[in-house]
């Protein structure tokens, strides 16, 4: 074991902290943005997922189990994920909240479980493609939401 972890020990942090910091950022964007699940819950999902997809390659290292198959962890982790996402939906004044976040956080678990496996491009260009998502299109929404506004206060009448 200790062999396997000196081996893998630099590309083990490389990945958690890749992972950590991409959660970060994430995060940041939620914590600015007024959200209730911030800089710390995106870092723990996204470092965790990373954490477990490690242990998944370590203990396929380590034993040769013939019916072992790391991806079964991945699996786990995917509706992990979805589970913490559902505690941030809530309904308030017949309205439905944190789907976004929902949404969020299971991104963010997919980017943990990139760095976990050493796809850090992969997982660097769903970070950007996340924050367009949060930050641009909010401001699409926005806008559309305005003209639509627009629309319906207008008299349509002849």
């Amino acid at each position: 074991m200790q062999q396997i972890f000196n081996i893998l020990g630099t590309d083990i942090f490389i990945s958690l902290f890749i992972a950590m910091a991409l959660g970060i950022v994430i995060g940041l964007e939620r914590f600015m943005a007024g959200k209730t699940a911030g800089m710390r819950t995106y870092t723990l999902i996204s470092m965790g997922s990373a954490l477990f997809i490690i242990i998944s390659q370590i203990v396929t290292a380590q034993y040769s189990f013939q019916t072992f198959d790391p991806l079964r962890i991945a699996a786990q982790v995917v509706a992990a994920a979805g589970f913490l996402g559902v505690g941030a939906i809530f309904q308030r004044n017949n309205q439905i909240s944190g789907v976004t976040t929902a949404s969020g956080m299971w991104v963010a678990a997919g980017i943990g479980m990139a760095c976990g496996f050493g796809l850090y491009s992969l997982a660097v260009m769903v970070t950007i493609l996340t924050l367009f998502t949060f930050i641009v299109l909010w401001f699409i929404e926005k806008q559309i939401r305005k003209f639509s506004r627009q629309d319906d206060t207008e008299d349509h009448s002849l």
